[in-house]
């Protein structure tokens, strides 16, 4: 079956794709009321709230799709503030000549992501538009902040390590691959990332920030983290890690792993003295096995100059900038 404009029209169309799809997937105590707005349970204190939309092509990809990417995605984006995710809510813009079949196949790998990840998909939109068999999804997330947790870019200071979890530009390689069609092996690195944040947290490390590396690159984000705390920070090049077939890739397209997109990844900044604890509970987690200690917090040496600067194998120090022109579009 394809998708048609009857299936935005509100009626009986509408009600069968409700049903044999979304209902079908998504079934949980609250959202199977079917009310015009989620009545939701909160427990007092501070909550993290996120949105974000999906445009990715292709929708399908190796190691992940839309589905799963929109749910990692958000479900990201909250854990790096240190809140506990619990509620999400999807918004579909499906287009004319979709094919249902592929509908179901992200709709259940969202619920399944959904399910890894702890949380509950409860509100939802459908839009149809005429177009040529495209998908887009907006997720907005909502999650409890523990009392005690003060997780923010502002926080890192001078003597702090930067961890990040596992190799760069997975994820750019693969949706870059899948466009060009060249043959590889190389897959999106698209997960969520609950259990580094879970386990650091468990065991008691003081984490001052985190942030999820994807668009941009880790470059720009460690300068917009820098720039946040007023802080340099200063990478060593050699213990950032970048698997074989990715460098393969990013040198046959002049492409820099630093600023290439991922959808698993994350850093986080600790304190020095608890860096190699932290870095022995991300290397005991599915998502962070491949972590490295890869840079050090340090005053800045100017106010207002170069944020970031990275040394390189032959021991030459250089700025490290943000991420200039336009990258990979339709990445996420």
């Amino acid at each position: 079956m394809k998708i048609t404009m009857a299936h935005g029209s509100g009626g009986s169309s509408s009600k069968e794709l409700m049903s044999e799809i979304f209902g079908k997937h998504f079934s949980n105590d609250v959202l199977d009321k079917m009310e015009d707005a989620a009545v939701l349970k909160m427990t007092d204190g501070e909550i993290a709230m996120s949105t974000d939309s999906f445009v990715v092509t292709p929708v399908e990809f190796r190691g992940g799709d839309i589905g799963k990417l929109c749910v990692c995605g958000t479900v990201n984006d909250i854990l790096m503030m240190g809140a506990e995710p619990k509620y999400l809510t999807c918004g579909f813009i499906l287009e004319e000549g979709l094919d249902t079949d592929v509908l179901d196949r992200v709709v259940a790998s969202m619920a399944a992501q959904a399910r890894e990840a702890g949380v509950k998909i409860v509100a939802g939109d459908t839009k149809v538009v005429e177009g040529s068999g495209g998908l887009m999804i907006n997720t907005t997330g909502i999650g409890i902040i523990p009392e005690g947790r003060d997780v923010s870019a502002a926080n890192c200071k001078p003597g702090d390590k930067v961890i990040v979890s596992g190799t760069l530009g997975d994820h750019h390689a693969c949706i870059l691959s899948a466009r060009m069609e060249i043959e590889n092996e190389i897959k999106s690195d698209c997960g969520c990332l609950k259990d580094i944040t879970d386990a650091l947290f468990g065991e008691g490390i003081e984490v001052h920030t985190m942030r999820d590396v994807t668009r941009g690159g880790m470059g720009t984000i460690l300068n917009e983290i820098a720039d946040s705390a007023g802080c340099k920070i200063v990478v060593e090049e050699s213990a950032v890690p970048v698997s074989e077939a990715v460098k393969g890739f990013s040198g046959m397209l002049g492409l820099d792993p630093l600023y290439m997109g991922n959808e698993g990844k994350m850093i986080a900044i600790v304190p020095g003295d608890q860096a190699d604890k932290a870095l022995e509970l991300m290397r005991g987690t599915e998502h962070g096995k491949d972590a490295a200690i890869i840079a050090e917090v340090t005053e800045p040496e100017q106010a207002g100059g170069s944020a970031v600067h990275i040394k390189t194998p032959l021991g030459a120090t250089r700025v490290l900038d943000v991420l200039y022109g336009e990258g990979l579009p339709r990445i996420c």
